[in-house]
């Protein structure tokens, strides 16, 4: 199929394109409200805005009342080279009509996968899995370190999220429903944060050094001394798009290294384009032993990839790694053709594009706003958080709340965090469209500080 690579490219006279008085509008509540009756667990972002999405094409989402809005989350940082990209489309098309599974046996569009994917990944990760989820990605690789290791225990970092079954969940913040602890060996321990740092030097800048001391402490008088593994996001998604100070990873891999703990990047949010690099931790120079990939890997089919090193390969013959729908052909193709269209549209370079201008922008707005206590952004991952005074950076949720449904209102369809304001635009996107976007946010901002007396 040949298609035209501007073809993503939005008139921004006719988008946003907002119809119904009132939005969400009198079709999408209706259809939430029946649909609500049956389906339970929404999303926070869903309860907070129940509109009812139609269609959707490149950056920018229709609902069933005629709304058309600019996408600046990529669904749930899934859609990252747009809706429906015609390239990914056509692939799975084709792949339906042709074979729809085989279980885990060697297809053509399979090997071409394989192939590809090994070629845009840095050093010698080569030893694939391809699962449906990420949690079944994360899940297999801490098998992986077991066997690779023999040992049991692993470490995880404050705010990060790894997924919602047993084990994932115990890498992660517990709550009651989850059961009564986390499952033995697993532990957590902070990380760097920048705006929020636990360890700080003389001078009030965040030390590094002492996050890595700590974790050899708390190793020492917490566990049994057995760690396979450290898992962790390289770039926190859930917790507000937070990024680590530039030296960390570097320290980590070699404190890794010298204890022979095993580095799990947990890159189903981060990967794929998002950040401007096939792997985040790329920005870092930092090769891990193991990744997981996911949300932005089949651009929304579900397809997700656990990969590890050359020397730790074997082990996964030793962990039952297949499953029913991973590596499928539709999954396959999707995946496969993903990887070509950010060659092709040099979407990595247009992700650092926008990156160049989200960061003056998102300055100038925390300059202009008093409730910004801190903005992040790398590539098409960003944060803005909102507190309710800069000295004390107590989190102001009410202000997140106000500022997400009022850009709603305005036409931009975005993801929620309690007082961090996340934001994922779709890496086709072009600049004066995410000028746009950041335009509708920078209002709303303004909009909610009057309101609650700034």
């Amino acid at each position: 199929m040949s298609y035209d690579i501007a073809w993503a490219r939005v008139n921004l006279k006719n988008v946003p394109h907002l119809v119904t008085p009132e939005i969400p509008g009198p079709k999408s509540l209706e259809l939430h409200g029946r649909a609500s009756k049956i389906m339970k667990g929404y999303s926070g972002q869903v309860k907070l805005f129940p509109v009812v999405f139609d269609k959707g094409y490149g950056c920018t989402l229709t609902d069933v009342d005629g709304n058309t809005y600019l996408d600046f989350s990529s669904g749930i940082y899934v859609t990252t080279l747009g809706h429906c990209h015609p390239k990914v489309t056509e692939a799975v098309q084709k792949a339906a009509g042709q074979l729809m599974n085989c279980h885990d046996f060697t297809t053509p569009i399979k090997l071409e996968l394989l192939e590809k994917l090994t070629s845009v990944l840095p050093g010698d990760l080569s030893g694939i899995q391809l699962y449906d989820s990420g949690t079944t990605a994360v899940e297999a690789a801490l098998r992986v370190c077991r066997a690779a290791t023999g040992k049991h225990e692993f470490l995880s970092c404050y705010g990060d999220f790894h997924g919602k079954s047993g084990h994932a969940v115990s890498l992660a913040r517990m709550n009651r429903t989850n059961g009564p602890t986390r499952e033995a060996g697993f532990y957590m321990v902070p990380r760097p944060n920048p705006y929020r740092p636990l360890f700080k030097k003389s001078d009030g800048t965040i030390d590094t050094d002492a996050y890595i001391r700590f974790f050899d402490e708390f190793i020492t008088e917490a566990t049994t001394g057995q760690v396979a593994a450290i898992v962790l996001e390289p770039i926190q998604g859930w917790a507000g798009s937070i990024l680590p100070p530039d030296d960390f990873f570097p320290k980590l891999r070699q404190w890794c290294d010298k204890r022979k703990y095993l580095l799990v990047a947990d890159e189903v949010l981060t990967s794929m384009g998002r950040t401007g690099k096939y792997l985040a931790m790329e920005h870092w120079n930092t090769l891990p032993d193991v990744v997981t990939l996911g949300k932005g890997f089949g651009n929304g089919f579900p397809v997700t990839a656990m990969v590890v090193r050359k020397p730790y390969a074997n082990a996964v013959e030793n962990i039952s790694a297949s499953t029913s729908y991973g590596g499928n052909p539709m999954a396959c193709a999707a995946a496969l053709a993903s990887i070509v269209a950010i060659e092709e549209e040099g979407l990595l370079e247009n992700a650092k594009r926008l990156e160049d201008f989200f960061i003056p922008r998102m300055e100038k707005m925390k300059r202009e706003h008093k409730i910004i206590g801190d903005v992040r952004c790398k590539g098409c991952l960003m944060g803005i958080e909102l507190v309710k005074d800069r000295n004390t950076k107590e989190p102001f949720d009410e202000a997140g709340k106000q500022v997400y449904q009022r850009a709603f209102r305005k036409g931009l369809a975005w993801i929620p965090a309690g007082h961090i304001l996340r934001m994922s635009p779709p890496i086709v996107m072009d600049v004066d469209v995410a000028a746009k976007c950041m335009d509708m946010i920078d209002e709303a901002i303004g909009e909610t500080e009057k309101e609650l007396g700034y």
